[in-house]
């Protein structure tokens, strides 16, 4: 099957790299979109804020060619021109679109990793690293100033991870407190400094008298000596890679420092305050905070190192640093041998520090953080009084639990769209009025009822996708359009009218009369069209997440007709429509995944990349393995490039 949709897409570019010979953006392709498209899309009336007459040249067409992407997606399903304008006659459409995608086909050919900057860690990948590092518990999310999310809209993208003078002294105040606590807890220390130090009279004696006559003596049982088969493998561990020359002499003369200073009091203390004041510099160390990688000496692409390589892996499946494995495949230059990344990433999905992926990933990529935040704007504690905290918890929970076991379990990502399970304790249970679930720990659930199940079944989505007291159809469509099918509408008009907040109205006409007047507006038709009945057929979800059939005496009416003309009748027959949807889903989930993987946005550069990974899900059923392996094998996550170069089809 991949082989099947890899010729029909390598066939595509010949033929639009053939149609790309005979037209000229400027002669051939410009004429149409002055006869089609200026009118509404110029720099005096930028419809939707869309202006295609700024573009004059080819390279401004790949400067953005994710937004033509969008240009084209538009022309292929002929939504553009708009149903009030003359539709393309059959050569303009052609010319448009096979004109358009050469000019991005062509630009791909030379394929570019994209810019990765240097990344500080994340708050959740700070505290990770910290406890597998040490085994201390630092919550940082709550310690440090917060991090806003990047460009892909998660909190691991290099972008987003500033570096402030608060943020410095915090990392001070938590080195600290983690040595601190580190060198009082028994146990954690004695792993880090196995060997409680001491010489014996016999050994300072000869260490005091031997260099009146040995000038090159070597001192016996040096504390020196016995910090370094401490500190050198610990701040490996901490760097992430093998420490240089200059970084060991660095740690040993700050240990000295510290040792001679304290001349008055006794070993094993006096060793152990030493090594304690080295380990807080390591871990305010930039080679700490930071995910740094190895500036290429050429402009080509080249393959990540394999430390980086390591690193990368751990940070993507685990959000902390390269196990013992990791790093020893690192060290023995075999993690890049055939089949190798493979068996790690299947390891590592075993492992259970992968749920810190499940959590991370999935919480960020629905929104569902809200369910965290006191303070977040969701279902009013009055208007619905069993939406507790402990429901908010138990909620995020689900979800978590949920998109776990699809990923390591049932082994199809098909089920993120539709279900016949959950994952509940009875609490949450009882909650949703579903019977038999008994205890506080979350289990696979048998949903009898085919509106639960799937995203769209889950009470922390109902929630977050809604206003305080109230459900939004509009939210809700807007969610599934861009966080299951990946696809924006552009946003509304600065005039448009909010829907009217008279709760004795909704109660008489409900939400869907309200929504069908309110399309009225021609301007904000084309928008609603697509994302009312999404959100409709999810209406009989309350803003709480409970189940309802009425709003007051008014029946709740879950019907509609989408877009495309297919009709369902509630959230069950809405999911099986959305099945369907499996290209725009697996492009979603590949452009989010490779967005978490490799810390940044994905851009037009990704696109080749984005392509092949929707290919693999599709073709293999969305079976979770073999898409994470060629993620992980893809080329924007192996491959780096110099970042201060000017990038390739870049203009001014």
């Amino acid at each position: 099957m991949k082989s099947c949709i890899l010729m029909v897409f390598a066939s595509l570019c010949i033929f639009v790299a053939e149609a790309q010979e005979t037209l000229d953006y400027k002669s051939d392709i410009i004429p149409v979109l002055d006869k089609h498209c200026y009118s509404c899309h110029n720099t005096g009336n930028p419809k939707g804020g869309v202006n295609l007459k700024r573009y004059e040249e080819e390279g401004r067409i790949i400067k953005d060619g994710q937004f033509w992407l969008k240009v084209v997606d538009q022309i292929k399903s002929k939504e553009m021109p708009p149903s009030n304008k003359p539709e393309l006659n059959e050569k303009d459409y052609h010319v448009l679109l096979d004109g358009i995608n050469g000019i991005l086909i062509k630009s791909l050919e030379k394929r570019t990793p994209g810019k990765v900057i240097i990344r500080r860690l994340s708050h959740r990948e700070y505290h990770y690293t910290i406890l597998d590092l040490t085994g201390v518990n630092f919550d940082a999310s709550n310690r440090f100033p917060a991090d806003g999310s990047g460009g892909g809209g998660f909190d691991n993208q290099g972008g987003s991870l500033f570096f402030t003078p608060l943020k410095m002294e915090r990392y001070y105040d938590a080195a600290e407190e983690i040595v601190t606590k580190l060198h009082e807890d028994h146990n954690k220390w004695s792993e880090l400094v196995p060997k409680s130090y001491r010489q014996n009279i016999l050994q300072r004696f000869l260490n005091w008298l031997l260099p009146k006559f040995i000038s090159d003596f070597e001192p016996l049982n040096s504390a020196e000596k016995a910090a370094e088969e401490v500190l050198f493998p610990f701040a490996s561990k901490a760097y992430r890679r093998l420490i240089k020359t200059e970084e060991k002499e660095l740690f040993i003369k700050l240990f000295s420092s510290v040792y001679n200073a304290n001349s008055e009091e006794p070993d094993p203390q006096r060793f152990n305050r030493s090594i304690a004041e080295v380990f807080k510099a390591i871990l305010i160390s930039p080679s700490f905070l930071y995910k740094m990688e190895e500036e290429p000496l050429g402009p080509e692409p080249i393959a990540l190192g394999d430390f980086e390589l390591a690193t990368r892996l751990s940070y993507f499946l685990w959000s902390s640093m390269p196990d013992d494995e990791l790093f020893k495949l690192a060290m023995e230059g075999r993690l890049q041998a055939p089949g190798e990344i493979e068996n790690q990433v299947k390891r590592m999905l075993n492992d259970p520090k992968s749920k810190r992926f499940s959590e991370s990933f999935v919480s960020q990529w629905l929104g569902i953080n809200k369910l965290k935040d006191p303070n977040a704007p969701l279902a009013d504690l009055v208007r619905f009084p069993e939406f507790t905290p402990s429901i908010r918890e138990a909620m995020f929970e689900e979800t978590i639990s949920f998109f776990h076991h699809v990923m390591t379990e049932s082994k199809n990502f098909m089920d993120l769209i539709n279900s016949d399970y959950s994952f509940l304790n009875e609490e949450l249970a009882n909650y949703y009025g579903i019977e038999g679930v008994k205890g506080d720990n979350f289990k696979k659930v048998a949903l009898a009822n085919n509106s639960r199940g799937g995203f769209l079944g889950l009470g922390s989505v109902q929630a977050v996708t809604s206003l305080p007291t109230r459900t939004s159809p509009v939210l809700r469509g807007k969610w599934v359009l861009e966080e299951i099918l990946g696809t924006s509408p552009p946003p509304p008009p600065p005039d448009v009218a909010e829907l009217p907040e008279d709760e004795a109205l909704h109660e008489e006409l409900g939400l869907k009369a309200l929504l069908e007047k309110h399309r009225e507006d021609p301007a904000c038709q084309s928008c609603h069209e697509k994302m009312d009945p999404l959100g409709l057929g999810l209406e009989n979800f309350g803003a709480d997440g409970k189940w309802r059939e009425s709003y007051g005496s008014t029946p709740i009416d879950p019907a509609g007709v989408l877009a495309s003309g297919e009709t369902f009748e509630g959230p069950g027959e809405l999911k099986r429509l959305l099945m369907k949807e499996k290209e725009k889903f697996a492009r979603n989930l590949s452009k989010k995944s490779l967005s978490f993987a490799i810390g940044r946005g994905t851009t037009f550069t990704d696109e080749t990349a984005i392509r092949e990974l929707s290919a693999t899900l599709i073709e293999n059923d969305f079976d979770p393995d073999v898409f994470m392996a060629a993620l992980v094998q893809s080329y924007p996550f192996r491959m780096k490039i110099k970042d201060f170069q000017k990038k390739v089809n870049e203009i001014d």
